[in-house]
Parts: structure tokens; C-alpha cells; sequence
């Protein structure tokens, strides 16, 4: 809205350089657009606005706020409150998003005071501008959101936000307050949508008029909803999809797109039922030249056996909430998938990790082995009895850490990249002294946090502890759910769990020690994990430290599936066979393996020679 026209002037036209012919979009005219969700934002319009799914990546409904947010600023100023789930992210969106905004519109600039003058009012979570303001808070603060009354609030990822503001309530509701003293107020919720019937954009959008996108058929000129059931693609290249036509079986390829967006209309379901304007989209409304339908198969190809992948990409593709499945895990069911592993490491292991359980008379130890798509194997299995307050644990722990374990494929033996230890226990400081010395071994501090949205591993550490070592929260929550719905799969391949015929009933029974309950608090539905009587979780608690510690990797830069090309470079060694795996055909045509994420074969090195790798992992000895 505000940026184009500088960015087309700023083009270098054909004649003075810029080739004639190029794969490139660009812009070649700016004409209005009849866009009916911008008009509901509009100050005139009596509706209030909820859209579904950032997933919608060619929508930007974030980018659409802060053109309404423009608006507001040049045409209809008034207080504003901008909310994101937490302050951080507040101020992030601040510097990232609404300052450039500012900067390349020369009206916004005019308006809006330059930060760096004196008392210019304009800060980091605070814009002035004449007749109106717009303050930036988290959902996480309770003062931030009541402030003060305001005629506009744009809430966005809502179901990020937490269940309660520091003991005040519902944050959506504290924000919604804020409005009530202006007759023409208008709001704007947007989110990626979770998980069903804990969503508060789902539930938003079911109370709304609830209006969807119909678009036409090249063919037949019937309207229709563009819906995932009616892809196809030709066997083996999911890159070549292209859309069936629900009435007359046209097969309507990718480019139609923009004719059929051109010619199509919102259409509610819920017509005069409300007087909130609730719109869904998905990125199969994508343009052509943007998120194409091949790009979308080919992604549903790489995750529909990873639950924990589907999810995601049922979210943020589709913009749909995720129901879980409602199957109880069962430790004896997961005795009958035990196997025969051998004194090698299975072929499939690219790196292993480590997660430990701190208790009061022992540490637990799980060494987890991780290949393609992060398939799992359960390599090893420790109860190390002795007290954490004395040096003898810790020792048999870094004993086990720093073991060698062979590999079955002609490569040098592998170690424990990566561990994760627990130290929420009684034995805190002990923990963290194991660690301060072996941080660059990748030996780390770690505390479960629990709560929904938290990440399996944060962007960074903190020292706030009594050890002033850098330790993690890990989002116990996330994990646990990924775990849980991996341990469902029946067939090996992505995120399958393998696990050895050493695992006792009573090991299983601890990996499925826990079950997800609904509590409410204050009207809101909240989802937690609690332990079912009597049970011990301490095998569930190592994996998820385990799987925490290969997070922590990815969040250094581990790519699992390019050093998985990588190792099936290398043959077998003599008398080592490949499992032989009877997998049932699936109900979908196989995906095309995507070339552009197959590496060339890798070089084969000679410097350092067989402690190669184990000189790269920081093992010197």
C-alpha cells in the first residue's frame, strides 16, 4: 500500500540496463484493488475483522494490519494498540517491521517524528503521531494491556498469547476491554491456527459470518472453495500438481491462479448470523509465482508420516487447527515392536545424542541415536545408582558420555554429540558444576518448562541460576507431544521410534507414563500433562532431554538430512546387512525426493585421518 510506489520508482527501466527478459517479478503497474477485507478494516465499515491463518503465507495478514495501521496514522488517527504473544516480540516486530514501514513512506515519515530527536515520541513501543498514538505491548503483560482506552487494536498470533496475563485474566478479553468507551472502535485479530478446540482464532472464526473464497473453474466457470482433497499430481513428481475441478474433473494447473483469484468472491456461510467479518484462507490461494501447488505436495510429501511435521504444516499451509488423535499409548504394544540391533549401530544413525534425569539416589541415562527425518533409535539405557552429591555418578556419567560406539557403515566410531541434563532437582548445583567444565563438549544445563506454544529449545540461554551457567529451558510440553505422536507410527521411516530387545515392561511403562488432561481455568481450556497414578516417567523424561539436545544442534546450524546423504555415501562393512523393513504401501502416491536437497558426494578427506571426526566434535583424546 505504501511501499510500491517508491519501489517502482526506484526500478531501472529497460534502457538503462535492466534486461528485457527475466524470471524476476516485478512491477509493472499499481492499479486499486476491490479487496474486502481491507474495506472491513476500514473505519466506516460496523464489523469487526477476524482472520485464520498466517499460514497463508501469500496473504500476509500481518502485512495487512500495518497497511490498516498506515491508514489509521495518515487517514483516521486515533489511539492504537499493536499486541503480540510476549513484549519481546513487540519490540522485535517495533524495530523489524513497523519502523521500516515508517522510514519508506514519505507520509508516515512526515507524521511519525524522527526517533532520534529530542522528545520526538517515538520509541521502541510508543509512536506518536497528531490526534492519535499507537502503542506495542505482549500478551503477557497485564499492564501493557490496560493502559489505556483505545479506538483500534490489532492483536496478531492470538493463539501464541498465554491463558492468563499475570494472574488478570484472559489477555484477549483484557485488550478487547480497552475499546468499549468508543462506539466506532475496530479490532483485528490474526493467527496461525493450533490445535482444535484450544484455538481462539478457530473459535473466533466459528462465531463470525465465517466467509471463505470462492473461485471459478477455467472450465466450467462453477465456484468453488480450493480444498487439499482435490490436489493431484502424476505419479512420483508431486512438483507437476495441479487442481482437480470438484463438478467437472478439469485438471487447472498452477498458472490459472491469477484468473481464477481475479474473478473470485467471498462468500459467508453464516450471512447475517453476525456482525463479526470473519475470513479463511490457505496458501493454495497462493498466486502463481508465489507458493505454487507443486511446492505445497512436494512439503506434504516430506512430513505426512512425521505427525509432529504434519502438524505444522496442517497449520501454517492449510490454516487449520490440528486434532490429536485420540489413541492411548500402550507399553506393551510398544514391547511387540522391539529389535534385534546388534554390537553395530544401525545404518540409519547419523549422530547420537544424550539425555539425564537427575534424582536424589541415581541419574537415568538414555543415549539416543537420530537419522533421516529424524528417525530414532534407543542405543543405550543407564540407572547410575549413587548419590549426585559425591564425585563417583558424575564420574560413571562422563564415562558413559564419552564412550565409543561403532558404526555398521565404514565410518569412524561414533560419540555423544550432544547432552542435555537436567537440573530443576535437589542436586542443582552439582549439575551445574558437571557442566560449567564441559560446555564445549556440548554437555548442557537444561530445566523443563511447561506450557503450551514453548519451544522444544529456546533461541538462547540463560545464567539467571544459582550455578551462574548457562542453562536452557526446554519446552517440555512440545516435546512430549512430539514424542507421543511418533511413538503412534507403525511403520518405520520419518520420526519412527526403533527401540532394542533389552527394554524391559517397566521401561515402557515410563515412556508412557503420562497423559495429556483439560483443566479451565478462568472459561479457558487448558492442555497439561500429568502422570498417571503411580507411575514413574523417567524414560520419557531422558528422551525428551535427548531430543531437546538434537534441537539445541539444529539451532546451531545441524542439517540431519544433508549428513544423512552424507553417511549413506558410505558402504557397509563386511558381513553387515540392511535391515530388511516391510512397509505397507501407502494411501498417497510416494513423493519425488526433491533434488535440490541431495548434496553432491562428499570429498573424501585424509587430513587428521581416522580422528577426523572426532577432532570436528571437539574429542581430542
Amino acid at each position: 500500500m505504501f511501499r510500491l510506489s517508491r519501489k517502482i520508482e526506484r526500478m531501472r527501466s529497460i534502457e538503462v540496463g535492466r534486461p528485457s527478459r527475466s524470471k524476476r517479478r516485478r512491477i509493472v503497474a499499481i492499479r486499486p484493488v476491490d479487496s474486502v477485507a481491507v474495506r472491513c478494516i476500514s473505519v466506516d465499515s460496523p464489523n469487526h475483522l477476524y482472520l485464520c491463518g498466517k499460514g497463508w503465507i501469500p496473504t500476509h495478514n500481518t502485512e495487512a494490519g500495518l497497511c490498516w495501521l498506515g491508514y489509521v496514522i495518515h487517514q483516521a488517527p486515533g489511539p492504537m494498540l499493536l499486541v503480540q504473544p510476549t513484549v519481546e516480540t513487540a519490540k522485535r516486530h517495533s524495530k523489524q517491521r513497523i519502523d521500516p514501514l515508517i522510514e519508506i513512506s514519505a507520509v508516515l515519515k512526515d507524521l511519525v517524528k524522527d526517533p532520534r530527536s529530542r522528545d520526538s515520541g517515538n520509541t521502541i513501543l510508543g509512536k506518536e503521531f497528531p490526534g492519535g498514538v499507537l502503542i506495542l505491548t505482549g500478551a503477557n503483560s497485564a499492564v501493557g494491556l490496560r493502559s489505556m482506552p483505545i479506538r483500534y487494536l490489532f492483536m496478531d498470533e492470538i493463539d501464541g498469547y498465554p491463558g492468563d496475563a499475570d494472574g488478570e485474566g484472559d489477555p484477549v478479553a483484557l485488550a478487547t476491554q480497552r475499546t468499549v468507551t468508543f462506539a466506532n472502535r475496530k479490532i483485528l485479530m490474526v493467527s496461525t491456527p493450533t490445535i482444535k478446540g484450544f484455538s481462539r482464532i478457530e473459535a473466533a472464526y466459528q462465531e463470525s459470518d465465517r466467509r471463505r473464497y470462492w473461485v471459478p473453474c477455467p472450465a466450467c466457470q462453477a465456484l468453488q472453495v480450493l480444498e487439499w482433497k482435490q490436489m493431484r499430481w502424476p505419479e512420483g513428481d508431486r512438483e507437476q500438481a495441479f487442481y482437480e475441478c470438484i463438478h467437472c474433473g478439469f485438471p487447472i494447473q498452477d498458472y490459472q491462479k491469477g484468473w481464477m483469484l481475479a474473478h473470485g468472491q467471498w462468500i459467508a456461510e453464516n450471512p447475517g448470523g453476525s456482525k463479526v467479518a470473519g475470513f479463511h484462507l490457505s496458501s493454495l490461494y497462493s498466486p502463481h509465482g508465489w507458493t505454487s501447488w507443486g511446492d505445497i505436495a512436494l512439503e506434504h510429501g516430506q512430513v505426512y508420516r512425521d505427525p509432529s511435521r504434519l502438524k505444522v504444516w496442517v497449520n501454517t499451509k492449510l490454516g487449520e487447527t490440528w486434532e490429536e488423535s485420540a489413541e492411548q499409548l500402550d507399553g506393551e504394544g510398544l514391547m511387540a515392536r522391539r529389535e534385534m540391533f546388534g554390537p553395530l549401530l544401525p545404518p540409519g544413525i547419523v549422530l547420537l545424542t544424550a539425555g539425564v534425569d537427575v534424582q536424589d539416589d541415581r541419574l537415568e541415562l538414555e543415549i539416543v541415536g537420530w537419522g533421516r527425518d529424524e528417525e530414532s533409535w534407543s542405543v543405550a539405557y543407564w540407572v547410575l545408582w549413587g548419590d549426585p552429591a559425591g564425585p563417583a555418578v558424575w564420574q560413571d556419567l562422563e564415562n558413559l558420555l564419552y564412550r565409543a560406539y561403532p558404526h555398521a557403515r565404514q565410518v569412524s566410531d561414533l560419540y555423544v554429540r550432544a547432552a542435555a541434563i537436567d537440573t530443576g532437582g535437589h542436586r542443582s548445583m552439582e549439575a551445574y558444576t558437571f557442566c560449567r567444565a564441559r560446555q564445549e563438549r556440548r554437555i548442557w544445563a537444561i530445566k523443563g518448562l511447561g506450557g503450551m506454544g514453548k519451544p522444544i529449545w529456546p533461541r538462547r540461554s540463560s545464567r539467571n541460576n544459582k550455578g551462574r551457567v548457562p542453562h536452557f529451558m526446554v519446552g517440555v510440553d512440545a516435546a512430549k507431544e512430539s514424542i507421543y505422536s511418533r511413538l503412534r507410527l507403525k511403520e518405520p521411516g520419518p520420526g519412527y521410534c526403533h527401540f532394542p530387545l533389552d527394554r524391559d515392561a517397566e521401561w515402557f511403562r515410563q515412556l508412557t507414563a503420562e497423559k495429556i488432561t483439560t483443566r479451565y481455568s478462568k472459561g479457558r481450556p487448558i492442555r497439561e500433562w500429568v502422570k498417571k497414578s503411580h507411575e514413574r516417567n523417567e524414560a520419557l523424561d531422558c528422551r525428551v532431554y535427548a531430543m531437546a539436545a538434537l534441537h539445541g544442534l539444529m539451532g546451531m546450524g545441524l542439517q540431519l538430512n544433508k549428513e544423512a546423504d552424507q553417511r549413506e555415501q558410505y558402504p557397509l562393512k563386511e558381513g553387515v546387512a540392511l535391515p530388511e523393513v516391510v512397509v505397507a504401501a501407502p494411501k498417497i502416491i510416494e513423493p519425488k525426493k526433491p533434488k535440490v536437497i541431495v548434496p553432491d558426494k562428499p570429498r573424501q578427506s585424509s587430513w587428521l585421518g581416522p580422528l577426523r571426526d572426532r577432532w570436528l566434535d571437539g574429542r581430542r583424546k
